[in-house]
């Protein structure tokens, strides 16, 4: 078996040609971006967004799943977390912050923040705008429209509120078998 040592993002991992390749096409698959609608390139979710450019919605979308990396939960969830934001009121504000985030990306050699194929890299450009405004906006809004959709909290093990169940004390929290 011939193995492989990327040299940049997994830092010295050693991987299969098989499991490299299957990276590299799930790195650069991305999102489709149709006329006036993003989608999956696995077909399992699209949207068409009715004030954003689709290439605006793509990349909050990515721009989302990098803040808040979760490999079990999938793009759908982080589009519906993010949709609150394509109205006539938001528009302007997300329109130009994501063109400051490209014009970031364009100045670190890349065409637009989208085609950054490596986490890292993505995740350093954020890191210089965490302070901005928009990025502030975002950030905060993912937090209620991520982890406050109920189907989301299934694979994170939680099963929502108690009051309606009777509380937590006969539902597990009683349980210290762990001692």
């Amino acid at each position: 078996m011939t193995t492989l040592t990327a040299s940049r993002g997994l830092r010295g991992q050693t991987l299969t040609r098989r499991q490299l390749i299957s990276r590299s096409f799930a790195a650069s698959a991305g999102m489709i971006i149709g006329a006036g609608f993003i989608a999956a390139p696995d077909a399992a979710w699209a949207y068409a967004p009715t004030t954003l450019k689709p290439e605006t919605m793509a990349t909050l979308v990515r721009m989302a799943r990098d803040i808040y990396p979760h490999d079990r939960i999938a793009d759908e969830f982080y589009v519906i977390a993010v949709k609150g934001y394509d109205t006539a009121d938001a528009a302007p504000g997300i329109e130009a912050g994501i063109a400051s985030l490209n014009a970031a990306a364009q100045g670190a050699g890349h065409a637009d923040y989208l085609s950054i194929g490596w986490e890292d890299d993505r995740v350093a450009l954020l890191r210089a705008m965490e302070t901005s405004a928009f990025f502030q906006q975002i950030r905060g809004g993912l937090v209620t429209g991520l982890y406050n959709q109920k189907a989301v909290w299934p694979i994170f093990g939680y099963e929502g509120e108690s009051f309606s169940q009777g509380g937590y004390l006969h539902r597990g929290f009683d349980d210290i078998n762990w001692l």
